[in-house]
């Protein structure tokens, strides 16, 4: 079994020790089209009252997006993005005692989201989209998660796919390394998502999760996001059954979620996070029985 490497990240209120349990990321999506809840919370009422509830749920971040980034999703302005999100986390500023991520790959939105409370920025492009994203970290001294993703989400799930999916996923968090140092953020400051379901074939997002040590490998934090997604349907369903519907993908994704701590995942990003909670709690046990 993997050992995962310990690591000290450092937001503007406080220090997060990562490695000694996994943390569990709560999805919030103020969306109308997000593929599972899109919709549920565009109510900015709602966003805050399930904010709170993934706390109680016992989530260790809550990670707020204004933009769904699904297969074939449209792309909306900076102002729509920050009219869907600001108010929610202004709010929540004064509330949550956990910390705030905003899912986003704009730098403007980014920097108002700070601003309002977030503390650490959730980029799905890996810094392709609007580079100065990293500059406004740095600024901010936040921390940066950097995923892979092929293509854009419009056009990531059409072929032809990496022939190589680990080659193809490592070099391109090499890229947005490389591109977050050269605007001047630490790499102590980087976490590494290798982008579960951006952009691969449904059988290699199973071999990512097998390989997951060799992006540790890399030398960040990794993040790991499988909650509902589609492979999980396929993968359900069994030979030529219809995918199962993602509101039916819990145990599913408690099997990834499991797989990727022990590969060595130090942050699970999941919906159903008091589920979610428990089995992280679990999985941990056995990672530290290995420790042992």
């Amino acid at each position: 079994m993997f050992r995962r490497k310990r690591f000290r990240l450092r937001l503007p209120s406080r220090t997060l020790i990562l490695g000694e349990r996994t943390l569990v990321m709560g999805v919030l999506n103020i969306t109308p089209d997000s593929f599972s809840d899109g919709g549920a919370y565009l109510d900015s009422e709602a966003a805050i009252a399930r904010a709170l509830q993934l706390e109680q749920d016992g989530a260790d971040i809550v990670d707020i997006g204004g933009e769904s980034t699904r297969p074939g999703a449209t792309p909306i302005t900076s102002e729509v993005e920050l009219r869907r999100i600001l108010p929610v986390i202004q709010v929540l500023r004064g509330k949550l005692r956990i910390p705030m991520s905003v899912d986003t790959r704009r730098a403007d939105v980014a920097e108002a989201a700070l601003a309002a409370g977030a503390e650490i920025l959730n980029d799905v492009s890996g810094l392709r989209m609007d580079p100065r994203l990293a500059k406004i970290a740095r600024r901010a001294r936040s921390p940066l998660i950097v995923m892979h993703m092929r293509g854009t989400p419009r056009t990531m799930q059409r072929g032809p796919f990496a022939r190589d999916v680990v080659r193809d996923v490592l070099a391109g968090l090499r890229e947005a390394v490389a591109r977050a140092k050269r605007a001047g953020l630490a790499k102590t400051q980087l976490l590494l998502d290798p982008g579960v379901g951006f952009g691969k074939k449904h059988d290699q997002n199973f071999e990512i999760l097998a390989r997951l040590p060799e992006f540790a490998r890399l030398g960040c934090p990794i993040v790991i996001g499988t909650s509902r997604k589609a492979f999980l349907g396929k993968a359900l369903a069994g030979s030529g059954g219809p995918s199962v519907p993602p509101g039916e993908r819990l145990l599913g994704t408690a099997a990834t979620v499991t797989a990727s701590i022990l590969g060595g995942a130090h942050i699970v990003r999941v919906h159903d996070v008091a589920e979610m909670v428990r089995v992280a709690r679990v999985a941990d046990h056995v990672v530290d029985a290995a420790r042992s």
